[in-house]
């Protein structure tokens, strides 16, 4: 089955870490450009972090710059996003995509609103609450 799956989200306290895993099974991620997005209830998707299928470079949406790192394990067909000092505002629906023509910075900022991609996760909830 062709699907893209996340994991590692849950309740955690402000100031605390979680690391989301986006993992593909029925293709391989490395001719993919991968994206994490979230959502808050009555809030717009958001871009939070993008990462190229070529030359591994990155994109970060100011909400989360110097505090999230993607990376990605093609040998284990897996996206990670690590997130530190978690805030309150970032609790939300987290999704990753995969997308063969995306690039980078446009994957996470536009194109996500003018196209569907190539794959997308069922999302898992990241609520960060004391």
């Amino acid at each position: 089955q062709v699907q893209l799956v996340e994991s590692g989200g849950g309740l955690v306290q402000p100031g605390g870490s979680l690391r989301l895993s986006c993992a593909a099974s029925g293709f391989t991620l490395d001719y993919y450009a991968i994206g994490w997005f979230r959502q808050a209830p009555g809030k717009e998707r958001e871009g939070v972090s993008c990462i190229s299928s070529s030359d591994g470079s990155t994109y970060y949406s100011d909400s989360v710059k110097g505090r999230s790192t993607i990376s990605r394990d093609n040998a284990k067909n897996t996206v990670y996003l690590q997130m530190n000092s978690l805030k309150p505002e970032d609790t939300a629906v987290y999704y990753c995509a995969a997308d063969s023509a995306a690039t980078v910075q446009a994957m996470c900022t536009v194109t996500h609103r003018l196209r569907p991609y190539d794959f997308w996760g069922q999302g898992t909830q990241v609520t960060v609450s004391s």
